[in-house]
Formats: C-alpha cells, sequence, structure tokens
C-alpha cells in the first residue's frame, strides 16, 4: 500500500481539504498585493523642475506664460521634466538658439501633481530624471530577494517541513513590512523590500504543495486552479486599496498587516502526511490522517491506520539523505525536467511581469488598467482549469506562452493611433501569461517527486524569479528603441512554449513519491486510465 491508498481510505477531497485550501487563500492574497506594488509606490507623476517662488496665480493663461518662461518643450510640445532654463526669457525678446544654451538639470528638484498620488518613493527621494534608473530597480531588487528565499524555503522546508517554514515566513513578512513602512532613506527601503522578498517566497515555495500533498489526483486539477483565483483577487483588491490609500507609506502596512491573522490561522493548517512519511515521523502522520479521516466522515478509516500499518508505508517513502539541489541533476529523467523547467519558468516570470508593471498605452488610468488586468485572470484560470483537465499540463502550457507572444508580437505591428486594439491585445496577452503561471505551478509540482519537490519548486522559483527581477529593467531599452521590451517579452515567451514541448505529460499521473518513480515514468494502469477518464468525461 502507497500514500495514494491511504488518502483513499481518509478522503482525497473533502472538508478537511477544503478546509485546508481556504486557510492558505490568505498567502494568495498577500503575493500579488506586494509583488505587484511597485505599480503604485513606484508610480512617477507629472513633474517639472522647481520654479522660483510666484505669486499665486489665478489665471491659467499666466500660469503658462510662467511655465514658458521657465521651461523648454519637448519634440511632442509638452514641458520638459528634467530641464529648466537658467533664466527666465521672454519668448519674444529672446532667440531659440540663445535659450537652448542656458538649458540646465534641475538645479532645485522638482514639483509633482498630487492630483493622482500624495506621496511616491519616486516624489520622496526624487528618483526620476537620471535617478529614474534606481526607481525601476525596486522591483528589481525585490524579485532578487524572492529569488534568493525560492532557495532557501525550497531547502529548508524539505528539511524541517512546509508548516514551521510557513510560520517563518509569515513573520518575517509582517516584521520587515513594518520596518518598510518607516524606511528613512532609499538604501534603507531597498534593504527591507529585499529582504521583504526573501521571506514572501515562502508563499510561493510551500503553499501550492502544501495543498496538493493532501489531495487525490481527481481534484487536483480544481484545488490548484481554485487556489490560484485568489491570486486574481489579490490582484483585482490592489487596484482598490491603491485607489482608496495615495501615499506609499500607508500603502505598504496595508498590504503588510494582514500576515497577522496568517500567524492565526497556522493553528489550523496541517502539516503534509506525505513528507512526515518520508522522514519516518510516523507518530505526527498518523495524527493528521486521523484529522483527515474524522472531518471527511470517515472514522471507521482510523483502525486502519495503525502505527504499524503506516510504518510498513514509510519503509518505501523515507529518505537516506537529506535532498540537495545536485539531486535535480544526477539521473537523467530529472535532470532533463530540471533544465526544462527552469528556462519555462524564466518565460513564464519574465513575460508575466513585464506585462504587469508595463502599463503605458493602454489609452486608461492606472487603477482601471490594474482592475481590468486582475479581471480577464479570472477567466483566464477557468480556461485553464478546463484545458488542463481535457487537453493536458504541456499542450496548455505550451498555448499559454505561444498566445503570450502572439499577441505581444501583434500589438507592436499596430500604429499607434490604435489605442482601442492595443487595450484589447494588452489584457489579452496579460490573460495568456496568467494562464501561462497558474499552468506552471501545477504542472512542476507534478513533475518533482515528494522528497524533492520543495527543492524542484525552489530552484524553477529561483529562475523563475530571476526572469521577474530582470523585467523591470528591460523597460529601460527604450531608449535604444521604444518597442524593444515588448518584443523582448514575445521573444522570451515564445523560447519558454517551444521548450515546455519538450516535458512530459502529467495528466492521470500518480504524484511521484521518490526518485526510482519519476526514472520509471511510473503512471497510473492504463485500464485505470481510462476509467478515471470516463469518469471525468461524466463529471
Amino acid at each position: 500500500m502507497g500514500f495514494e491508498e491511504i488518502l483513499k481510505e481518509v478522503g482525497g477531497f473533502g472538508r478537511f481539504q477544503i478546509r485546508n485550501v481556504m486557510l492558505l487563500a490568505l498567502p494568495r492574497l498577500l503575493l500579488p498585493l506586494n509583488f505587484l506594488l511597485p505599480i503604485f509606490i513606484a508610480a512617477v507623476p507629472t513633474h517639472h523642475c522647481a520654479l522660483p517662488a510666484q505669486e499665486p496665480l489665478n489665471n491659467l493663461t499666466l500660469e503658462t506664460a510662467w511655465l514658458e518662461a521657465y521651461l523648454p518643450r519637448e519634440l511632442d510640445g509638452s514641458f520638459s521634466s528634467c530641464y529648466r532654463y537658467l533664466y527666465p526669457h521672454p519668448l519674444s525678446n529672446t532667440s531659440q538658439v540663445e535659450r537652448e544654451d542656458q538649458i540646465v538639470p534641475c538645479p532645485e528638484g522638482w514639483t509633482y501633481d498630487q492630483s493622482q498620488f500624495y506621496s511616491t518613493i519616486a516624489t520622496e527621494w526624487d528618483l526620476v530624471c537620471e535617478w529614474k534608473g534606481l526607481n525601476r530597480a525596486i522591483s528589481t531588487f525585490f524579485f532578487i530577494g524572492v529569488l534568493v528565499g525560492a532557495v532557501i524555503f525550497g531547502y529548508l522546508s524539505d528539511r524541517f517541513g512546509r508548516r514551521p517554514l510557513l510560520l517563518v515566513a509569515y513573520m518575517s513578512t509582517l516584521a520587515l513590512g513594518l520596518v518598510s513602512t518607516i524606511s528613512v532613506s532609499y538604501v534603507m527601503f531597498v534593504i527591507t523590500r529585499s529582504l521583504t522578498g526573501v521571506a514572501l517566497a515562502g508563499f510561493t515555495i510551500i503553499v501550492l504543495p502544501l495543498e496538493l500533498e493532501w489531495l487525490d489526483v481527481e481534484h487536483r486539477t480544481m484545488a490548484g486552479v481554485l487556489g490560484s483565483t485568489f491570486w486574481s483577487g489579490g490582484v483585482m483588491l490592489l487596484a482598490l486599496v491603491g485607489y482608496l490609500i495615495r501615499d506609499w507609506r500607508w500603502l505598504v502596512l496595508a498590504v503588510t498587516l494582514p500576515c497577522a491573522l496568517g500567524i492565526i490561522s497556522l493553528w489550523w493548517v496541517p502539516e503534509s502526511a506525505r513528507w512526515l512519511m518520508t522522514q519516518n515521523r510516523i507518530k505526527e502522520a498518523e495524527f493528521y490522517l486521523h484529522r483527515c479521516a474524522v472531518l471527511n466522515g470517515r472514522p471507521q478509516a482510523r483502525e486502519k491506520l495503525s502505527t504499524e500499518a503506516l510504518s510498513l508505508v514509510a519503509e518505501r517513502e523515507k529518505i537516506v539523505r537529506r535532498p540537495s539541489y545536485l539531486d535535480l541533476f544526477r539521473t537523467p529523467r530529472l535532470r532533463h525536467i530540471s533544465l526544462c523547467c527552469m528556462v519555462v519558468w524564466f518565460g513564464v516570470n519574465f513575460s508575466y511581469y513585464g506585462l504587469s508593471l508595463d502599463l503605458s498605452g493602454l489609452g486608461l488610468n492606472l487603477y482601471q488598467i490594474q482592475l481590468l488586468f486582475g479581471a480577464v485572470e479570472v477567466p483566464s484560470k477557468m480556461i485553464v482549469y478546463l484545458s488542463i483537465r481535457y487537453a493536458g499540463r504541456r499542450f496548455t502550457e505550451v498555448g499559454a506562452l505561444l498566445g503570450t507572444a502572439l499577441t505581444v508580437g501583434t500589438s507592436l505591428l499596430l500604429p499607434s493611433g490604435v489605442v482601442a486594439w492595443k487595450l484589447v491585445l494588452g489584457v489579452a496577452g496579460k490573460g495568456f501569461s496568467e494562464a501561462a503561471f497558474t499552468t506552471a505551478y501545477l504542472f512542476t509540482s507534478e513533475l518533482y517527486p515528494t522528497v524533492l519537490r520543495q527543492t524542484g519548486l525552489g530552484l524553477t522559483a529561483l529562475v523563475g524569479r530571476l526572469g521577474g527581477s530582470l523585467a523591470p529593467l528591460a523597460t529601460l531599452l527604450e531608449g535604444t528603441w521604444s518597442s524593444l521590451p515588448k518584443v523582448t517579452y514575445g521573444g522570451i515567451a515564445l523560447l519558454a512554449s517551444a521548450t515546455a514541448l519538450l516535458l512530459p505529460e502529467t495528466r492521470h499521473a500518480k504524484l511521484p513519491e521518490t526518485i526510482q518513480d519519476v526514472e520509471e515514468k511510473r503512471t497510473l494502469p492504463k485500464a485505470q486510465e481510462e476509467e478515471m477518464h470516463m469518469k471525468v468525461l461524466q463529471d
């Protein structure tokens, strides 16, 4: 008897699993609130050089004349954001050549439009013009922290368990988020946000496996897609919270405080019985399995789950030595899976965060686009749910990445005046990229064995976050060619799509529990697979 048979005895999907999914909804909400937070806290409002003090001007014509006297015009006719004339010059008395000789960078700082944002880190520390790279680097530093955290939490959660490390992630995120709100300098904010990224990586690595390892084969897909809809809820919630809170310090505080609720909720979150048995911790696994049986209305199953019976199962499950990242490359099939997943995750993250953080040129304000981008993820996930059930994980991943590349490429071919179609393609591209993200988590979790699942997710998430950290910097390529950032997003998504074709399909497959299971390509017997497929069609 293996763990799948044990799970069938206690109930592979019931009140116990539903409660577990709901308890783990909070970290899924918190992730987009933090990952996409720079859209609002690092926003750059309209600005121009600070000008000499003047009497209040109620007449718009007089105010424009004052700006005209001090600010040069850009090629599109707007006032310059980064330069001013050293001395005011009436247009009628000064030639254009003389005026251009006296253009200088802003010597006294900048004046910002506060109609949309009361305060952002860009206005707090003047991260504009020649310093705009530092503003965009905030997301890069944050994702580098997530990258490092993925390695740490992936390794430690395989050694010490999912539940204790989830507590560490909650407490660290809460403490570091609170410190971020009182940052007195750009350097202090960068350090605290990077460390917050390290802590939040624990959510990305732990939550999905902690759900999947309590679910049977038939319900993994539904629970995975259902759980991921909470991410989309967080994306839309960020638009609302950002609209209501226009000061960056209070906004950071608002997305941090819910971690306190998460710490309390851990009282009811179970440890993975699969993982406990691989560690030969039979008594603890027995405790959680008995609790699962009772909640699922199967108390009679407790009689079959004696310590002796579980010990026999654990003999097959337990590991001889601690897992390491080298284990992901020691055997041929695991090496192939790991290399392909690294490319896919890099492409998924790079395209998703590139499109999510670049909201310009779509014809709507920041809050409307953010809400629309969050709303399109919900039907996208529903399509993913149907696709991975009937077409498979690999086909869905390939199609979603290919759709991302095609929509981005098509939008580049449209003339600049066709804003409506650019908006439609931008929203569609965001939907495809989210579909790729949703599928990647489920697909990767099913490819790795239990003894290396957290380690494998840690490695792929590490490479993925590398893609996420580089995505914000891609916008700096606009200086070379305005369309180059989007060409990069689409091109890398296309490469990831081709790589996903090389991965094995996992539909109807049992979760592998050991490295040997992966190398032997263990799947359900053909007759059982056909029986399950018929059941799915009947549902």
